[in-house]
Parts: C-alpha cells; sequence; structure tokens
C-alpha cells in the first residue's frame, strides 16, 4: 500500500475530522466507519459538480475516452440516521461524438430502491435501468452504474477485519435478498481522510476478478476528495482511469435539473 501512503495525506488532515466513537475494546464501530467513509466518498457539500476524462484500455494496449460532466445535488433530511440522504446525479457525455449528449441520471434512496434513466439521443429514447442492471457497465467503462453513484450501505454486513497504522480493512458481504455477482469485497480506508482508497471484489473461493484504487486524493474547498481513480478487471485485462477536474462543491444547483425535462434538454449554464 506504499503508493497509497505517497498520495494521501494523513496529520494534517486529521485535525480537521472528528474522531470515531470505539466499543469498549478502544477499536471504532464498524457502522460509523462504513457511514462516515460513505459520507466522504460521495457526499461532500450539498451539491458537487466535476469534469471527468476516462480512459479505457483492454488488455492489448487500444484506448477509448470518453469526457463527460456529472453534477450532483443532495436533498434533506438525513434517513435513517446514516448521514446519508436523499441524492441525485445528473451525468452528461460530451464525447466522443457518437455518445455526445447521452444523459445518465439516478436518484440515490437511502435504505430504499434508487431509480435510474438513461437518455439516448441517437433514438430519442429515455430508459429506465432496472434494478438488476445497477452492476453493469457504464458507458462500456470497468466502472459500474453502481460505481458512479456509490452502493447502499444497508446493502451489505459489514466486519472491521483490522486496522492498521493508514488503514481501517473491511470485509462487506451481500446480504440474501441481494442480487449481486460478487460473494464478498474488501476495502481499505485511510484512516485520516476516510476516503476509501482500494476496493477488491471477490466471487465464490476467493476468486478475486475486480479492483478499484484512488489513485490521487486532493483537498477542495475543504473537502478530502479523490481525483483520480482506476478500476481493472482481471478477467479480461481490462481497466479504466477516471480524472477528475474543475471539480467544486456548493454550487447552488437547482432541484430542476434532475428530472426527466432535462434529460433531453441540458441545462447547459451548468455544464459549461
Amino acid at each position: 500500500m506504499k503508493q497509497f501512503e505517497l498520495l494521501l495525506f494523513s496529520a494534517a488532515i486529521a485535525t480537521l475530522l472528528p474522531s470515531l466513537p470505539t466499543t469498549a475494546a478502544g477499536a471504532p464501530r464498524v457502522e460509523d466507519i462504513v457511514r462516515k467513509a460513505n459520507c466522504a466518498a460521495y457526499y461532500q457539500g450539498e451539491d458537487g459538480r466535476a469534469e471527468v476524462s476516462m480512459r479505457i484500455t483492454d488488455a492489448q494496449g487500444r484506448e477509448r475516452r470518453r469526457e463527460l460532466t456529472v453534477l450532483r445535488r443532495d436533498d434533506g433530511p438525513d434517513r435513517g440516521g446514516n448521514g446519508c440522504k436523499v441524492q441525485k446525479y445528473y451525468v452528461y457525455l460530451r464525447r466522443p461524438a457518437d455518445l455526445k449528449n447521452t444523459v445518465f441520471m439516478a436518484w440515490k434512496q437511502p435504505a430504499g430502491s434508487d431509480e435510474r434513466w438513461l437518455y439516448l439521443p441517437a433514438l430519442d429514447v429515455v430508459k429506465r435501468i432496472a434494478a438488476s442492471d445497477k452492476r453493469t457497465s457504464f458507458v462500456g467503462s470497468d466502472f459500474y452504474y453502481e460505481d458512479i453513484t456509490g452502493r447502499d450501505i444497508t446493502a451489505d454486513r459489514h466486519k472491521l477485519e483490522r486496522t492498521t497504522e493508514q488503514y481501517h480493512v473491511l470485509k462487506s458481504t451481500p446480504r440474501p435478498d441481494e442480487r449481486v455477482e460478487f460473494a464478498y469485497y474488501r476495502v481499505w480506508i485511510h484512516r485520516d481522510s476516510l476516503i476509501p482508497v482500494k476496493v477488491e471484489y471477490y466471487r465464490a473461493n476467493d476468486d478475486l476478478y475486480r479492483v478499484y484504487e484512488a489513485q490521487k486524493v486532493e483537498t477542495i474547498q475543504g473537502h478530502p476528495t479523490v481525483v483520480q481513480s482506476r478500476m481493472r478487471d482481471l478477467d479480461s485485462g481490462d481497466q479504466t482511469v477516471l480524472h477528475f477536474k474543475r471539480v467544486k462543491y456548493d454550487i447552488g444547483l437547482p432541484a430542476s435539473i434532475f428530472t426527466e425535462r432535462y434529460l433531453r434538454q441540458a441545462p447547459a449554464q451548468y455544464l459549461r
């Protein structure tokens, strides 16, 4: 994990973040680690905007690129006491030309059923994305739809396996009613920033097949923010790298953007 020690700041950020409650034995409660890590990864500020460059590379070294803009807005209040609000995403593809004006929109419902839409401009069709499709490829990349907006923390059972000088290491197993392709995943959460910096996905028999890494983290408007990440598919040898640019928080995005009306009529003033 040396690469993350070089990329992630430690002592300075610790003074900005509240400490985690501990058990009688002195170890932090796993529920608090998961909740705070989820907030650090997906809930910084009340809303946000970022430009994203996506580079998809196959096992032969051939590359495909995507350019997109991500808008995000949180709608309160916190539901269920886990630090999560209803959250809405609007993802607009700018490049390549054959995907231009494609829009992905999601409404995340904490401990509930998420709703997702995909607008396909070539067909002028709005498609609802079924819950069963949330763990399928997002615009041909190695990231899934669920990776873009985050997984419901109540969908899995979490266990704190160990705590090192730098990381909390958790093992998460899907609940019996969850229909997913993995048997469990293991996540490394940076102790100071609480950013998940690595996730390994396993099938049955401890078969590792997919790895996420936060490769670069910066502090933006006081928020630890992943500005470069990578997802690797170990079966195919493919990988996707995301670069986040012009990240801004608390810009006052109106709720009206995150409606079906704007799937066909992109809000240009917020995408420039």
